[in-house]
């Protein structure tokens, strides 16, 4: 019997500490991509039961992932090339914007460019940076609760998104 070896590793090129969370955030990332290497367009446009696609939940996520690093941790206006990686706001009203006809392959282009964006900025900081609070208008934020948040997001989504393709996959 295989048995497997499971621990928090340290991404290379980061400060030991900060490398670990971003490790947790990669991981999450890779158990979606995984999960949805070759699912079908229908499934991933798909609504179920008012709920939203898979497609919209990943858009999504990339748009929050860049929201974050831009507006909290950098403090400075979006890049033109991750920007233009949206055409549509997150949100119309309450509801996320449903995103329909975008290809698996344009949705894990949008994640891998943010994440490639996000990981670079942190290659360059060291642990007082990590733990420096950036002030906002209604609150202060460390870079390291901006990573701890965005697992937590990206975790609640996966959860989402392995769910709705299960159902689907049922029907």
């Amino acid at each position: 019997m295989n048995r497997e070896f499971l621990q928090v590793s340290s991404l290379r090129g980061y400060e030991p500490e900060i490398g670990r969370w971003l490790w947790c955030l990669e991981d999450v990332r890779h158990t979606i991509t995984t999960k949805l290497t070759g699912i079908d367009q229908k499934l991933l446009d798909r609504k179920m039961h008012g709920r939203h696609s898979i497609g919209s939940l990943l858009y999504h996520i990339a748009l929050v992932e860049a929201d974050w690093l831009y507006v909290e941790v950098l403090g400075t206006d979006w890049d033109p090339e991750v920007s233009s990686l949206f055409p549509l706001e997150s949100r119309t009203a309450s509801n996320l914007t449903h995103i329909e006809g975008e290809s698996l392959e344009q949705h894990l282009y949008r994640l891998k460019k943010v994440r490639e964006v996000f990981l670079s900025y942190f290659r360059s900081i060291d642990l007082n940076d990590w733990r420096k609070p950036r002030v906002l208008e209604q609150y202060e934020v460390t870079p390291e609760w901006v990573v701890y948040h965005l697992i937590e997001h990206e975790s609640h989504h996966r959860g989402q998104i392995f769910q709705l393709l299960r159902e689907l996959q049922e029907q």
